[in-house]
């Protein structure tokens, strides 16, 4: 472990579509946290991914220290926070959800991991919710939240809503894929490729904020089509980045599990498969470019 000795500045990102409402209830507690030097807040960076509503005349109107990027058709939500990400000041990059309420101190406690330059990034304290574990059983990846503690724990993942990430390491990764992922699964992909490559995630008792999960999503889509899209997306995840043969194989035989008990579920199975060459190059990459093994991966993060 090399320490970072340097002073380390954060650029808040919020990805936003149609989220008047979630503004006007959750700015005010962010610009309280802006002004409070010890979360070495630089800037906020509100993305608009083409909104309906009034979302950036209101921004405008009442936090004018925002800076406001707007897209001109939507995107989804991986592709509006890489462009908060690539215009982003700061060494460290810290993505909310529109509707996460943030505490006064809410970066302090996370802050100082960064003096590891292992660490990629800090997964925030959601009330409710605790670090991430995950499994590789019946030939597929499910992971799982843990019970908050008050200690600082490795985690899985962390969360694109709530989670603090060193811009550099995100850079080099690549950032969100969203050639794959429009939304969901695609800060456990960045997570997993992180890991892979030998860098830290941890989740920090003490850096804490409120997340009032889908807010957005909900309105925008129905639960069927949500949930046909979380499954899609799990798929393709492990498509892309699952490069252990023996693993792999193990996977194909759930799969084929699967979809003889559920036929179902062969709707999910063809639209994975409709992203198959673009899935095809990024796991060329991950081959590649990876040095961490998926079978330590899960003996690290298995877990009760």
């Amino acid at each position: 472990m090399t320490e970072i000795n340097e002073k380390l500045t954060v650029s808040v990102v919020i990805p936003n579509y149609n989220g008047e409402g979630l503004l006007r209830k959750n700015l005010g507690y962010l610009i309280k946290a802006y002004k409070r030097k010890e979360n070495c807040i630089e800037e906020i960076i509100l993305v608009d991914d083409a909104s309906q509503d009034s979302s950036v005349e209101f921004a405008k109107r009442n936090f004018p220290e925002i800076k406001l990027i707007k897209h001109k058709i939507n995107r989804g939500f991986a592709c509006t926070s890489n462009t908060g990400v690539r215009s982003a000041k700061s060494k460290l990059i810290c993505l909310l959800n529109n509707d996460v309420i943030v505490q006064d101190n809410f970066l302090e406690a996370a802050l100082h991991h960064f003096r590891n330059n292992q660490i990629f990034g800090v997964s925030l304290h959601e009330k409710g919710y605790g670090w991430a574990k995950a499994k590789f059983e019946s030939g597929f990846i499910n992971h799982k939240g843990m019970k908050a503690s008050d200690d600082v724990e490795n985690t899985f993942w962390i969360s694109g809503g709530s989670g603090v990430f060193r811009k550099s390491y995100w850079l080099k990764l690549g950032g969100f894929d969203d050639k794959l992922f429009k939304f969901y699964w695609e800060d456990i992909d960045l997570s997993y490729r992180a890991l892979k490559r030998g860098y830290k995630l941890v989740w920090e008792p003490k850096a804490k904020v409120i997340h009032e999960h889908e807010s957005t999503t909900s309105k925008t889509f129905s639960k069927t089509k949500l949930t046909r899209m979380q499954e899609i997306n799990q798929l393709v995840f492990i498509w892309k980045n699952l490069t252990s043969a023996n693993l792999f194989r193990k996977h194909l035989v759930g799969l084929f599990s699967r979809i003889s008990r559920h036929p179902g579920y062969l709707i999910i199975f063809l639209g994975a498969l409709t992203k198959t060459r673009k899935i095809i190059r990024a796991r060329k990459r991950e081959k590649k470019e990876t040095s961490v093994s998926d079978e330590a991966i899960f003996v690290k993060f298995s877990g009760n």
